[in-house]
């Protein structure tokens, strides 16, 4: 979200912009999985679950996703709850829209030639650009920030983000929940009803996520060890026994939750490199969307980089 915020907001400034990702398709902390099942298919929001708007210029945003069909309400979750249609990565494949994308590359730095950058990838030999953005988890920011700009990466190196682990599971029936909620019941941070959100279908469909201490204590547990633990934490919350699932997918999120540092964005104009990211303002998809757009604002405003 923070690096399409970015890109969109150069683009409109009239500079060129090339996006890259590790992912084989937009989705981040917002990614959505499907999953075929013996009783049809589902697709997971196994992020992030919603996101809320309280920023005037992310609600003009969501305005738009609104009437195009991109979001929805979700007031179920909460009173100023949106999801993605229909998934929630469906929000970031509009913004990547028209950009150019490198998915499935994995870039691990970033090299200094004369006043240009050239990025680190596995088997791709990159142009030279002027200017570098990292749309990062301060964790993965701060080792690539330190080899060029110490006095900002010193805000990543301080910055923590919380885990989560994450399970999927399909169910031949329904579980015995009325509004298909959960919310910080013992060792489950959230859990859900997958298939009741705006949008979905399919077969009985809940998503499951840790608390970030429960998640962090068993960081290294492999996820077929984690996937029975993660049920039984799932029947306890629920208060009666559930099904064995007939589909399944674990996943640990090592950087889920952000703390924010309330920076906004970091940006050095003389060597053109920055970083933006929810971790910069707090935990909100919102947050990652500002940060982006703020960054995109400073770099505009570069007379270096605003006249090419």
């Amino acid at each position: 979200m923070a690096g399409l915020s970015c890109a969109e907001t150069l683009l409109h400034a009239g500079i060129q912009v090339s996006v890259f990702d590790k992912g084989r398709g937009p989705g981040g902390r917002m990614a959505s999985r499907r999953m075929e099942t013996p009783l049809g298919t589902t697709v997971f929001d196994f992020g992030a679950q919603y996101f809320t708007v309280r920023d005037t210029a992310f609600a003009e945003q969501v305005r738009h996703w609104e009437a195009n069909g991109i979001v929805k309400p979700w007031p179920l979750a909460r009173h100023d709850a949106y999801v993605g249609v229909p998934a929630m990565n469906e929000v970031l494949r509009d913004l990547a829209h028209g950009h150019n994308v490198a998915f499935s590359t994995l870039v691990k730095g970033v090299t200094r030639h004369g006043r240009q950058w050239r990025l680190v990838c596995d088997g791709h030999e990159q142009e030279l650009y002027d200017g570098v953005v990292l749309a990062l988890p301060a964790e993965q920011t701060a080792p690539i920030l330190t080899l060029h700009d110490f006095e900002l990466a010193k805000a990543a190196l301080f910055a923590r983000s919380q885990p989560c682990w994450t399970g999927m599971f399909v169910f031949d029936e329904t579980l015995q929940h009325a509004d298909g909620i959960l919310r910080d019941t013992g060792d489950v941070a959230w859990a859900s009803r997958n298939n009741a959100k705006p949008g979905r279908s399919g077969p009985e469909s809940w998503v499951v996520q840790a608390t970030p201490q429960w998640s962090a204590n068993h960081l290294e547990l492999a996820p077929e060890t984690v996937g029975p633990l993660l049920l039984d934490a799932l029947a306890t919350a629920i208060g009666s026994p559930i099904p064995v699932p007939i589909a399944q997918s674990i996943h640990r999120w090592r950087y889920a939750l952000s703390a924010g540092t309330g920076l906004g964005s970091l940006w050095n104009a003389s060597m053109q490199i920055g970083a933006c990211g929810d971790w910069l303002i707090g935990p909100r998809i919102e947050c990652a969307w500002l940060s982006g757009r703020q960054l995109a604002e400073r770099m505009v405003s570069a007379p270096s980089i605003a006249a090419e």
